[in-house]
């Protein structure tokens, strides 16, 4: 479907967005975009960069090289660029061009402990078993956001009318809710659409929810002593983990199906049995369909670990470690990535990288395979079909619009509490890998990992192309955010006095 010649008669429209509080202005002026083929520059060193971020595989908040060297090549290439964004110290926002639309292109670039392994090795071979990996394609999703983002501004400098491209770098989306201290602080204000992807097994729009979620820190502080000579003396921290850990199994029973509470003891207080253990902890991710529903959620976990202090004669210090709503679906978004799926058209694959992908995706069950399909689809035979007969998936998975809450979170929730926001999914790897995994590290570097990345671009540089084109697609997605949230506001899980930080 490709654009002729469009002629929009230059207008100024306000959208009464009485859920954001501002005026957002639509300013297509004298647009006349010719038809092209959707072209990335600069795409061998996009996919260079993204390798280099790959070698150097850094934790949320300190992904200092990975932000350095995305700020390093913004800038090389004509962009203005704000670091230490929301005080995240990793978070950047690059900007061109001026005036109306605003489109941003969110991007990430953490990696993942224990997501070590060797680059294009199909079995597992880590370098280092607790080292870091990008185990979840944040070093390609980051540099597809950059490349979305000067594709989009080739565009704006062919136009030469009123439009501006934001690109952001967004740290700490597997541990930190980087993009929530950004929508906390007003970083995304002024910007009309957010556009984001992710590395994945099928290329689709991603829809439906995602959940809120809370994480904290419970450390007790006990009293030590000898275990058997004077017993009556301690106070066992460690007890008091456990007992937290009893009464919240207990508490499972009495929680929506579709509430997950998860936690990982981070200080069991020593080695020596014969030491009352003075000092425990224990970490808690508290997951809900909405912000209240997570906030209530985590005030009863906080209870119970209260009560556990409590018969333990212990002390108890709660440590907020990072909280992320849920995300708000906005359909009319989606069909405009949905039309620029098909303009832009499916990558084709070599028979090298076919038997490439045969690899890894005989690492895993046929079983396992069909059982690991998203919700949304719209001809589940077909996909399985496809996932029986082919390596990596070579077509494009149509999807049927759902407000359905998948059980994982993502700080992409808070930037569409702010503005409407959609999310492109690419192939980036065979069928049977899935996200966080070590195969997702190995093929991380890979071919077919580039032509999933560039491909996302493309997808989202043609779905801004026509929402510069058409800006009534624009009001479409900020009338239906406007009608999802009804009147509801943005309410950040973090609260106010907490800065972007790090828990060891």
């Amino acid at each position: 479907m490709p654009h002729g010649g469009i002629i929009a008669k230059a207008f100024v429209k306000q959208s009464n967005l009485a859920s954001k509080g501002s005026k957002h202005l639509l300013l297509p002026t004298s647009l006349y975009i010719r038809s092209k083929n959707m072209q990335i520059p600069y795409e061998e060193e996009l996919c260079a960069l993204a390798d280099a971020v790959w070698e150097t595989p850094e934790p949320g908040f300190r992904e200092y090289k990975s932000s350095a060297a995305h700020v390093e090549f913004l800038k090389k290439h004509g962009f203005e660029v704000k670091t230490d964004v929301a005080k995240t110290k990793t978070g950047y926002e690059a900007s061109w061009g001026s005036g109306h639309p605003v489109i941003a292109f969110l991007g990430e670039f953490d990696a993942l402990y224990g997501m070590n392994q060797k680059a294009d090795c199909p079995s597992y071979h880590p370098e280092d078993p607790d080292g870091m990996g990008q185990g979840c394609g944040h070093h390609m999703l980051g540099v597809g956001a950059i490349a979305a983002g000067m594709a989009y501004r080739e565009m704006l400098k062919e136009n030469g009318g009123s439009g501006t491209v934001k690109i952001f770098g967004c740290p700490g989306e597997e541990s930190g809710s980087g993009k929530a201290y950004m929508a906390r602080d007003g970083v995304f204000d002024d910007c009309d659409i957010a556009l984001t992807w992710h590395p994945a097994n099928f290329h689709m729009v991603c829809t439906g929810s995602s959940q809120s979620c809370i994480q904290a820190c419970f450390r007790f502080h006990g009293v030590s002593s000898h275990a058997a000579g004077a017993p009556h003396l301690g106070r066992s921290a460690l007890d008091a983990v456990e007992l937290m850990d009893v009464g919240v199994n207990y508490m499972r029973e009495h929680m929506e199906d579709s509430d997950r509470v998860h936690y990982a003891i981070t200080n069991t207080g020593g080695k020596s049995p014969n030491v009352v253990q003075a000092e425990a902890e224990v970490r808690y991710l508290i997951r809900s369909a909405t912000n209240p529903k997570c906030k209530k959620l985590y005030e009863r976990v906080v209870r119970i670990a209260q009560g556990a202090a409590l018969m333990t004669d212990t002390k108890l210090e709660v440590l907020f470690d990072e909280g992320l709503s849920n995300t708000v679906p906005n359909f009319a978004l989606e069909d405009v990535i949905a039309k620029a799926f098909q303009t832009v058209g499916v990558p084709t694959y070599t028979a090298e990288e076919r038997a490439y992908a045969k690899q890894f995706k005989d690492s895993f069950s046929v079983e396992d395979q069909l059982s690991d399909i998203p919700f949304g689809i719209a001809d589940i035979m077909k996909l399985r079909e496809n996932i029986k007969n082919s390596e990596i998936c070579d077509y494009v998975v149509e999807t049927i619009h759902t407000d359905h809450c998948e059980m994982g979170s993502t700080d992409v929730g808070d930037v569409s509490w702010v503005i409407p926001t959609a999310t492109v999914n690419t192939a980036c790897y065979s069928y049977g890998a899935g996200a966080h995994s070590w195969q997702w590290t190995a093929q991380g570097k890979s071919a077919i990992a580039h032509k999933g990345m560039i491909f996302a671009a493309k997808v989202m540089a043609e779905s801004a192309k026509t929402l510069l084109e058409h800006p009534e697609e624009i009001k479409k997605a900020w009338d239906e955010f406007d009608k999802r949230l009804d009147g509801e506001k943005y309410e950040c899980l973090i609260p106010k006095e907490i800065e972007p930080h790090v828990i060891e």
